[in-house]
């Protein structure tokens, strides 16, 4: 499981980081200051850094050079959007600058990017008795192999990701389907229901009026 460590000094913006990490598989330390930072540094390295620029000790960009020092990629995620400080995050060695306010969605999507061009892979997901490898391409339930066809285990792998999150079939098809798949949303359905044949009933929850959500 990849460890990511959330430098960001306001608690409350720090836990719906968090919990979105959370949601999809990641482990999470927060920080709340540059020295804070500089003590989880030390302790047991996260594989991926969020920070904040804007810290109650320092400036954030001074716990820049430490993180890469120690080769682990990092996110500045910070209200300071001018081009100057933009330019100086990615020069520095900044993997990837993400603007507040921001799309929870948009920054876990910038986090898996970042893991992949690093080269590491994405964290299993475990759901109840469920476990899914994202990059092995296989699910386990209670320990045994469930064989699924490549479109259902997009499917499954895209509700894990969003989990607790409603999505409609349209957005379903977008995220997990191709690009150039221009088929109705009557086949997110079908499938659906071929992964509650194989998952139990339970796990995916129909939203009325909007689409499914998976539970976990």
């Amino acid at each position: 499981m990849d460890k990511i460590l959330v430098v960001e000094d306001d608690a409350s913006l720090a836990d719906l980081v968090g919990l979105s990490l959370r949601t999809v598989g990641y482990e999470v330390e927060a920080a709340g200051s540059v020295a804070a930072g500089v003590d989880a540094l030390n302790g047991d390295p996260p594989d991926l850094v969020i920070l904040d620029l804007t810290l109650p000790d320092r400036d954030g960009f001074a716990l820049l050079p430490r993180i890469r020092l120690k080769g682990i990629p990092v996110i500045i995620l910070t209200a300071r959007d001018s081009v100057r400080d933009k330019v100086h995050g990615l020069e520095t060695g900044a993997d990837d600058y993400l603007a507040k306010p921001f799309d929870p969605l948009e920054l876990m999507a910038r986090v898996k990017a970042v893991l992949r061009r690093a080269g590491k892979p994405r964290a299993r997901l475990l759901i109840g008795q469920l476990e899914i490898d994202a990059d092995a391409r296989t699910v386990e339930k209670d320990g045994k192999p469930v064989e699924l066809t490549r479109q259902e285990f997009d499917l499954l792998v895209c509700l894990a990701e969003h989990r607790g999150i409603a999505l409609t079939r349209d957005r379903l098809l977008e995220l997990a389907w191709t690009a150039t798949y221009g088929g109705a949303t009557r086949t997110v359905d079908v499938h659906v229901q071929r992964l509650r044949e194989k998952l139990g009933d339970r796990l995916i929850r129909t939203v009325p009026g909007i689409g499914y959500r998976l539970e976990g």
